[in-house]
């Protein structure tokens, strides 16, 4: 176990007898990312530190179709931090390529922790559920099929409708 690893099981440990009715259970990562893909649903919440979180966000996109998908925030501070998992990839900038549901879904996350605006957050991700329900992928989700692709300013657009319903 790295040295640094030690220092956050300990803040870990003395943070989590403030909330006995959480569970906790320390993984090692290369046990999580074996245990994230073969069985997904064994996790509530992960909590990692910086290194192993972007290790494992990127594996669980597999999970979801695409980096594109996965909302992340970083709270427990005095200002928390809510943005999409992937980075700005400037490789599609500009192109219309980029999937803007995990920076909806952020929005979400932001109006459930920071705003306590739950009822809220919940139409988000409803809305974000109905756009897809509908079919409507963005080109990282397509798979081939070519069908009801559309470009990020259009599923955001989508979003909003649904969220307006």
């Amino acid at each position: 176990m790295l040295e640094t690893s030690q220092l956050w099981r300990e803040v870990v440990n003395t943070v989590a007898r403030e909330y006995p009715s959480v569970t906790l259970e320390h993984i090692y990562v290369d046990a999580c990312a074996m245990h994230l893909i073969m069985n997904p649903r064994r996790f509530d919440v992960i909590l990692t530190e910086n290194l192993f979180g972007d290790i494992l966000s990127d594996e669980a996109a597999v999970i979801t179709g695409s980096l594109g998908m996965l909302a992340s925030a970083s709270i427990g501070g005095a200002v928390g931090l809510y943005e999409p998992v992937h980075g700005s990839a400037p490789d599609i900038a500009g192109q219309g390529l980029a999937n803007p549901l995990g920076a909806i879904a952020s929005a979400a996350l932001l109006l459930r922790h920071s705003a306590n605006l739950e009822q809220e957050a919940s139409e988000v991700e409803t809305a974000i559920r109905a756009v897809l329900d509908t079919g409507y992928r963005t080109p990282d989700l397509d798979r081939g099929t070519g069908r009801r692709v559309v470009q990020t300013s259009e599923m955001g657009s989508l979003v909003v409708k649904a969220f307006r319903i």
